[in-house]
Order: structure tokens, then sequence, then C-alpha cells
């Protein structure tokens, strides 16, 4: 099973109160449901809200199931950003 970095940005590192985690997940849906086990407060709510950056590339629309991700990779949490 790959092991990935999930690095969390404003609200969801502030939720997480950590930077970056370290999660073994085949694909984005199975690293946000371990992401929901360990935090299962505030940053549950802040990621529904989130999109996502697989190893630079927007998840955007795609069924999380479908999003495939590689041993050493890095998933990043984006909140919705403010401003112009």
């Amino acid at each position: 099973m790959p092991k990935v970095t999930v690095r969390y940005w404003a609200a969801a590192k502030a939720a997480a109160q950590v930077a970056e985690e370290s999660y073994e997940a085949v694909t984005l849906a199975e690293a946000l449901d371990a992401v929901r086990e360990r935090h299962p407060g505030e940053l549950t709510r802040v990621l529904r809200r989130c999109s996502f950056l697989v190893d630079g590339d927007p998840a955007g629309m795609r069924d999380h199931e479908t999003v495939r991700l590689a041993e050493g990779g890095t998933v990043e949490v984006l909140p919705p950003f403010a401003g112009g």
C-alpha cells in the first residue's frame, strides 16, 4: 500500500493542528477516510469545502475513489481562499 504525505493548508492546517502527516492509502478516498478517522472533529467539516492536489495535479470533480496515489506522493488539502 502506498505511503503518502498529506499536507494541510490554512483552515485545514488549523483544524488538524499539524502541517502534514503520513498515511497509507491506495486512493484519494482512502486517504481522506483515514484523515477523517484520525481527526473526527473540525477537520472533517473543513474537508467538505476543500479542493485537493495529488502530486501537483488537481483532483477536480473526479470521484476520489478513482484518484490513485503513488508511493511517496503528496496530497495537498486546500480550503477555499478569500481575496482577489
